[in-house]
């Protein structure tokens, strides 16, 4: 902690304003989602990805476009379909005939937020030329580099249940999501105030509360979190414990896990327990942060058999479980 460089009273303040404007922009429209909301904005203070997956018709495309919409950046929205190509996406170059010169024509992709709506009916080759513009930021085009927005943020929709013209999402493609959030059925009380709001053209579009470089500088604050060696510690072991689960868990639940995390998941949790440190007014992580977004972050990065699906064994429970067997720090 010699090194550490304490984040001021001022900055915390400036950070604390922008995030409630976003979130109250969010929930000005939004009904319920909580989750959502937290996530979104975490995705977005780490600049990372998201993978939205519910049944159709809950929300996830506008809970998407309304955080979107509180930040002054572009927007593109991609509606994915099976024949959709890459270069639908990325882009390509075009032939000017007036020049005799092919020109680079960039796709939707070159922009601060991107809307991948039911990424998986999109082929596998489709979804592949993502791979690259999620983890380097950049897009290649014969032969010539193009670089991202320094905010740039893909936030996909999936619906887990339809298998028609669908295409399952490769570990490599789950694995570039810092997040991967589901989303559930309003109770009564929300979907009466979800009608109300409806009437009210709520969800019209309004006024952007943040802009860019507001994001840029909560990006940067949520780096500058303090995390104890110990709390990496202890990511590590959780992170270790989806590995080697027998040593962990016991045997009979470890028979379900195929793969484990990878080390970009031990980054992730990381990530996101600074985030979350910063949205509750710390400028340090304590082990709740870690617990937070728990299976958030690795829902989606352990991977079960087909057993588990037979025994109605989910991410979720493997997690407790490993949780349960780790002592908090």
């Amino acid at each position: 902690m010699d090194n550490y460089t304490r984040i001021s009273q001022e900055e915390m303040q400036k950070a604390d304003k922008i995030l409630q404007n976003i979130s109250n922009y969010y929930y000005s429209k939004m009904v319920g989602q909580v989750q959502l909301g937290t996530s979104l904005l975490v995705t977005l203070m780490c600049n990372g990805h998201i993978l939205v997956e519910s049944v159709p018709g809950l929300a996830k495309t506008t809970a998407a476009k309304i955080m979107t919409e509180a930040v002054d950046g572009t927007f593109s929205r991609v509606q994915c379909t099976p024949d959709l190509l890459p270069s639908d996406i990325i882009g390509s170059q075009i032939f000017n005939y007036s020049t005799n010169k092919f020109e680079t024509k960039l796709g939707p992709v070159c922009a601060n937020f991107l809307l991948l709506d039911e990424i998986n009916r999109s082929s596998a080759k489709t979804q592949s030329a993502m791979l690259e513009v999620m983890q380097e930021r950049q897009v290649t085009i014969g032969g010539e580099r193009f670089e991202m927005p320094e905010v740039f943020t893909v936030i996909a929709t999936q619906n887990p249940i339809e298998q028609e013209g669908t295409y399952l999402l490769a570990e490599a493609q789950l694995d570039r999501f810092l997040i991967k959030e589901r989303l559930f059925y309003p109770n009564t009380n929300e979907e009466f105030e979800i009608l109300n709001r409806i009437e009210q053209d709520v969800f019209s579009s309004g006024q952007s509360v943040a802009t860019i470089e507001d994001i840029v500088f909560v990006q940067n604050l949520t780096k500058r979190v303090y995390i104890d060696d110990a709390i990496k510690q202890y990511i590590i072991k959780i992170i270790d414990a989806t590995r080697k689960p027998a040593a962990y868990i016991g045997p009979q639940l470890a028979q379900y896990i195929t793969l484990g995390s990878s080390t970009r998941g031990a980054i992730a949790l990381m990530e996101v327990s600074k985030a979350i440190a910063l949205l509750n007014g710390r400028d340090f992580v304590i082990p709740e942060d870690v617990k937070k977004m728990i299976y958030s972050v690795l829902r989606h990065r352990i991977t079960l058999n087909y057993a588990a699906v037979a025994d109605n064994i989910i991410s979720e429970k493997i997690i407790n479980q490993i949780l349960g067997a780790i002592p908090t720090p």
